[in-house]
């Protein structure tokens, strides 16, 4: 439903759970291991995110450095005989509880990775009702223009799951692709990537195409089309005084301005004091 894929994997030794429910990245329960890089020994959190790069670790991995996993529970090594076919490294691999593996290149780095399915059709069942199938959420490319219609003076609230049509303030093209909320990225050193978001109100789920240190500030934040920036000056984050950027949703027929912190795995979001008197966010003090 959500259109981000959450791994849950098991170690292929002792079959104990990989999953670390305390330590989130990306939002999400993450994938704990033990990782010996660059002669030094620590623990790595790993984004349960399929396709996002995003970790958490006790050392420094430089990049380039051969790393070997291993298991938190029975201590054996995870990396295999199997080489990366980029790099040559060796490959990780890791089971899948819907049945089948997972690989990932051992070389800090290298974004190598992918699945292998022991019985595709079973696996794809389970994902569809885990996950329920993908929507298509239909909406207009470009807003010229909304007409407020008459509403009830009550106020109305958004609900947790709702679909946000998000549109950028500037060039007023839609930011959503593949039922995602995509944004550009710019880093120091003006590095650049793209940023997805869940656009379901209060469902916090991201992946990132660059490395994204959480609970640090991402960057700018930029739309993808025109490229203008979405920051905004004279905002910050009311849970953890981080900057903000803003996109515009459509809510009651014209578009609002909807909030988002801009620090990685901040969960806070809100409406401009304009809005936030008709229109209220269920259950969020949160993005």
């Amino acid at each position: 439903m959500y259109n981000f894929l959450s791994l849950n994997l098991n170690c292929p030794h002792c079959g104990h759970s990989l999953m670390d429910p305390e330590t989130l990245v990306d939002n999400e329960i993450s994938i704990l291991l033990h990782i010996d890089i660059a002669k030094k020994k620590g623990d790595i959190n790993l984004s349960s995110i399929y396709g996002s790069y995003n970790y958490i670790c006790s050392v420094e991995t430089p990049k380039d450095e051969l790393a070997v996993f291993s298991c938190p529970h029975c201590g054996k090594d995870v990396n295999t005989k199997e080489e990366c076919n980029v790099c040559k490294a060796s490959m990780v691999t890791l089971i899948m509880d819907m049945g089948g593996k997972i690989n990932f290149c051992s070389r800090s780095g290298c974004k190598n990775h992918n699945v292998e399915f022991e019985d595709l059709n079973n696996a794809l069942r389970k994902m569809y009702q885990e996950f329920g199938y993908q929507s298509v959420h239909t909406h207009d490319e470009v807003i010229e223009e909304l007409i407020e219609e008459p509403v009830n003076e009550e106020q109305e609230i958004l609900e947790t799951g709702a679909f946000l049509y998000a549109y950028c303030p500037h060039c007023r093209r839609s930011l959503i692709e593949s039922d995602m909320l995509k944004l550009k990225l710019v880093k120091e050193k003006n590095e650049t990537g793209f940023i997805l978001l869940s656009p379901y109100l209060n469902v916090f789920s991201s992946k990132s195409t660059v490395f994204l240190a959480e609970g640090k500030p991402v960057g700018d934040l930029r739309c993808y089309h025109c490229d203008k920036s979405l920051m905004v000056s004279d905002k910050n984050c009311e849970l953890c005084g981080s900057p903000v950027a803003a996109i515009s949703i459509s809510a009651r027929s014209k578009l609002i301005d909807f909030y988002i912190c801009s620090k990685k795995g901040c969960r806070w979001h809100g409406l401009s004091e304009d809005d936030i008197h008709d229109i209220k966010l269920e259950d969020s003090i949160e993005w």
